[in-house]
């Protein structure tokens, strides 16, 4: 985004009071996650990047849930009792909005593809020479269907706008539509509001007409244009799915760009915060949750899940391994297949490569955990952790009873339930001897064949 400036103060304005009930969930829409994250946060993120005086976002049913979301990130909450239209809900941050000059966008907490700099080019178009009283952002979809369309000269002046539901055959064939957001002067905002009524096939109060009250007054409107993606709307949960697709790829061309190499990329997910640094390669079917960093020349390695992590510089992952918050691999470190890491730290140069489960733990640099080894980090009640000193080696199928310490360059032998602090260098065995009883197999096998013979 460049750095020109935004020539006033700005406000945004959010309408998240839908019902949304085509969503069929207990969840508010706009609360309902993309990449990981609230999809109204990925707006009201692009909206900070503008740096905004106010935010408001007007609420409706599953007001608490909303105001709950947003109240922390310093947003202000105004209530639409009744959903009488968008022109009715936007007037209802007119009390949040007072004593405030400058300029408001207009924004759908169910829109939240919206970029700040569309919004940007929004404001600098409402600054534009010849001064438009609104600014409109239109897009051209493959279907126009019921939207409303925008009747505009080459200039983007706009001569009409109408609701799919008023307009006529020949504006229905109009391919630019309206998207429903806006840009305008506080100023004239609310005055004009107040001028709206319902007359209409749906008998609601739509803010879209402001633009033609504007043009009775002789101020005219402008339009300016984005891609259909952008402006995407989430009533469902099948709409849900293909914005999150539309963000993924997005997010995925991104991170190829950047340097990194996706082996199959409409196979890996990334969260809104994934970080990857460059020549990371990531194999197919891997899952990124939020909290995520992996640091350059690391490789993920097919069918992984990874939450609330970081990976270090040239480190190995999985394949099929999980690594779970609080983890953080060091860096050339490795964790194989059907290893799970939480809250422990695997040193620079360690490795678990197969079938292990790290939780509460602290693994110093170039220690070796073998297969099947665990650290038994919970007695029901309460988390211990288990510290694994540098240089050295668990054997196979081991059990690490914490709270416990295995000194730097201890070995500990296979099959061991450790349950005592092991010191620095020493060998800790923890079975019973091995004990040999020669010709027993043999014997016990004619006996039980045997019985087997006098049974039938």
């Amino acid at each position: 985004m460049n750095d020109r400036p935004i020539p006033a103060p700005i406000a945004a304005i959010v309408l998240a009071a839908g019902k949304g009930t085509r969503m069929k969930s207990d969840l508010h829409k706009v609360l309902h996650p993309l990449a990981g994250r609230a999809m109204l946060l990925h707006l009201l993120d692009s909206v900070a990047a503008l740096a905004p005086a106010r935010t408001v976002v007007v609420v409706g049913a599953g007001r608490e849930q909303v105001e709950a979301a947003v109240t922390p990130i310093g947003a202000t909450v105004a209530h639409q009792a009744e959903q009488l239209g968008t022109g009715h809900a936007v007037h209802q941050a007119e009390a949040a909005l007072g004593g405030f000059a400058g300029d408001v966008l207009i924004l759908y907490g169910d829109v939240p593809l919206i970029g700040s700099e569309t919004m940007r080019r929004m404001l600098d178009r409402l600054h534009a020479a010849d001064r438009p009283a609104t600014v409109v952002l239109g897009f051209r979809p493959s279907d126009a269907g019921a939207y409303g369309r925008i009747i505009a000269d080459d200039d983007g002046r706009i001569a009409k706008m109408v609701e799919f539901k008023d307009a006529t055959s020949e504006e229905r064939a109009v391919t630019l539509c309206n998207s429903g957001l806006m840009a305008v002067r506080a100023a004239d905002l609310f005055g004009l509001l107040a001028r709206v009524d319902n007359n209409n096939a749906a008998g609601e109060f739509y803010l879209p007409d402001i633009v033609m009250l504007a043009a009775a007054d002789g101020r005219a409107s402008a339009v300016i244009e984005t891609d259909e993606a952008q402006v995407a709307g989430v009533n469902s949960r099948a709409e849900l799915a293909i914005v999150e697709r539309a963000w993924q790829e997005r997010r995925r061309a991104q991170a190829m760009a950047d340097g990194a190499t996706l082996i199959a990329p409409e196979t890996v997910w990334f969260a809104y915060d994934t970080v990857i640094g460059r020549d990371v390669t990531i194999e197919p079917n891997v899952v990124f949750g939020p909290g995520v960093t992996v640091a350059d020349g690391a490789t993920v390695h097919a069918f992984s899940h990874i939450e609330g992590a970081r990976v270090g510089a040239g480190c190995s992952v999985g394949p099929y391994a999980r690594l779970r918050p609080g983890a953080v691999m060091e860096a050339k470190s490795r964790v194989g297949n059907f290893v799970e890491m939480k809250k422990a730290v695997l040193g620079e140069g360690a490795k678990a490569n197969h079938l292990s489960y790290l939780g509460d733990a602290e693994i110093g640099a170039g220690a070796n955990i073998g297969a099947g080894t665990i650290t038994c980090n919970y007695d029901g009640f309460f988390k211990y952790r288990t510290k694994i000193g540098a240089g050295a080696f668990i054997g196979s199928n081991s059990a690490l009873v914490a709270p416990v310490t295995i000194g730097d360059g201890a070995i500990v032998g296979a099959g061991a339930v450790v349950t005592r602090d092991v010191s620095a260098d020493a060998l800790a065995l923890v079975r019973p001897p091995q004990e040999e009883k020669p010709g027993w197999a043999a014997r016990f096998r004619q006996q039980m064949t045997a019985r087997k013979k006098a049974a039938k």
